[in-house]
């Protein structure tokens, strides 16, 4: 009876041992498998089937906890539930209402939500690490209706403590693998960016950088519908566009590219604004700006897919277009400065032009000191002077100004010249002569240009000059020894003004030795110092007296 009674009392002791042992080997088996693993899913699958394996419950759930809520996302459930895998619920208790990690409503005199139908009580296991409450691992009462003993909830907590740890070292890894994918995504935008950046720059077509940027961009960001405006000068041009129904008209593309200074999605009031951007599917606008002045804008669809675009695609196409716009406006600084320099030489060109109309050397004529000095304000201009010997072999003085500057100026002072030269063989008086110059200029000159002209012959036997001012500065004769000036004033109109309706007046004055007569245009008197004080008349006439 005693050996009975012996043998009775080990045969437990060893299935007790066997059974640890069992539990232990279980507990490390499972452990290895969840914390090797770095999917959250797979964690929260296997702690639900293994403890309800191991615990032979008919019903489990998992709760896990909705960050910045009081809800809990159904995410695992087992048996006839009442709830749906991926709904939300609420708990009638805080996380850190009890010290414990097994929670029981009935123990706590708290009503739990009904997960299942029928039978609904079970003990709640707290999926918690230090740091973070994660939520509950829920396992109702045994098939037979028993309740865990203490040693089968040690076991379960010791399971729910290292799922906790994987649940949190998998959500750590997603995190970093969300990280990596977008600094992966970063690292493959920025190659790209630094590519294209190399094609615009080697591209000197405004056409075929805008078309690169077009491709890159719907082939990056997989978007349907692109327009990109550009501002040159006082026109919004469209560079480049895709998928449009209709080109937008002048009035639009300025109304699209002024309606916001940032990049933002569009909304109902600027689809009510500016209607093309709906009917066209634009859904954002995103502005590019150098030195601080806004130079063009980009609008874009949603993707293909339908789905929005992100910050970071948003930055992406932004840092794209700006890299395209700065190519852009290379082009157009590049443009400028070979018409500038073409410009140049056009007007070095018509400078040696002008300065061969003036006469190279000034004739050598008896009795008379003549010395000239023209210096124009820009390369060229309207200023006019002439000195020649008339067939009778007295000698012709001319000089004159067109109104404006350049070489448009420049062009009129030419006509004007040759226009003297030919009349010059013709036996014609300076009247007659003056009335059919100003009719040629007044039917072949643009109604805002004329031209102020005096021009006389002196006689070198008689020592007389005959003159005809055309609304020119009148010369200035300072007789010798005198103090007081003459100014020749008679003749008629302006060149240009109105055609001949009555004939220039001619006048006569007697020149002596010692007689200064001074020819000038308005560049002289009309001249400002540093300061802005003008030359004016009374200093010229000081300078002649002296």
């Amino acid at each position: 009876m005693s050996m009975n009674n012996h043998h009775v009392v080990r045969k437990p002791a060893e299935s007790t041992e066997e059974q640890n042992l069992f539990e232990l080997r279980t507990l490390l088996e499972t452990s290895r498998l969840l914390i090797e693993s770095r999917e959250t899913d797979f964690v929260l699958n296997n702690l639900l089937l293994i403890t309800m394996d191991k615990m032979l419950v008919p019903r489990g759930a998992i709760l896990i906890h909705e960050p910045g809520s009081d809800n809990y996302r159904v995410t695992r459930i087992e048996g006839k539930a009442r709830v749906e895998v991926d709904s939300e619920i609420t708990l009638p208790w805080k996380s850190d209402d009890f010290e414990s990690i097994v929670i029981d409503p009935l123990k706590h005199s708290i009503k739990p939500p009904e997960l299942f139908e029928g039978q609904n009580r079970g003990l709640f296991f707290n999926l918690r690490t230090s740091n973070d409450h994660l939520g509950y691992l829920y396992l109702s009462r045994k098939g037979n209706d028993e309740v865990l003993d203490e040693r089968e909830i040690e076991f379960v907590e010791s399971i729910t403590i290292i799922s906790s740890a994987a649940i949190a070292n998998s959500r750590i890894f997603a995190q970093m693998r969300k990280i990596n994918r977008k600094l992966d995504r970063r690292v493959f935008e920025l190659n790209t960016l630094f590519e294209l950046s190399k094609e615009f720059n080697s591209m000197v077509n405004r056409e075929k950088i805008a078309s690169t940027f077009k491709f890159a961009l719907l082939g990056q960001l997989q978007a349907k519908k692109l327009l990109l405006l550009f501002k040159i000068g006082k026109r919004y041009d469209l560079l480049t566009s895709s998928g449009l129904t209709r080109r937008p008209s002048a009035r639009m593309r300025k109304r699209i590219f002024n309606l916001s200074e940032g990049t933002f999605r569009i909304g109902k009031p600027h689809y009510e604004e500016v209607p093309f951007l709906e009917e066209n599917g634009i859904t954002y606008l995103v502005p590019l700006h150098m030195q601080g002045e806004k130079i063009a804008v980009i609008g874009v669809s949603d993707k293909a897919s339908g789905k929005e675009l992100s910050q970071s695609e948003l930055n992406f196409l932004q840092s794209l277009g700006n890299l395209a716009v700065l190519s852009i406006q290379k082009t157009l600084f590049l443009k400028e400065r070979i018409e500038k320099e073409r410009l140049e030489e056009e007007i070095s060109i018509a400078k040696k032009i002008q300065t061969g109309l003036f006469p190279d050397k000034l004739p050598d004529i008896e009795d008379l000191d003549v010395a000239v000095r023209n210096i124009p304000s820009q390369h060229v201009g309207g200023d006019y002077y002439d000195i020649v010997q008339s067939p009778d072999t007295n000698y012709i003085f001319a000089i004159g100004d067109v109104t404006g500057k350049g070489i448009p100026a420049a062009l009129l002072m030419a006509n004007l010249q040759s226009m003297l030269h030919v009349l010059l063989p013709v036996d014609i008086s300076l009247t007659t002569a003056t009335g059919r110059i100003n009719n040629l200029i007044y039917e072949n000159t643009p109604s805002d240009k004329f031209i102020t002209f005096f021009w006389g012959k002196y006689f070198h036997r008689t020592k007389k000059f005959t003159y005809i001012n055309a609304g020119h500065n009148p010369p200035l004769l300072l007789k010798s020894g005198g103090e007081t000036f003459k100014e020749l004033r008679e003749g008629g109109l302006i060149l240009g003004a109105l055609s001949t309706q009555a004939p220039y007046v001619e006048s006569e004055v007697q020149l002596s030795p010692g007689d200064v007569l001074v020819f000038y245009t308005d560049g002289v008197t009309e001249a400002f110092s540093k300061d802005g004080e003008i030359y004016e008349e009374r200093r010229l006439k000081r300078i002649i007296i002296e």
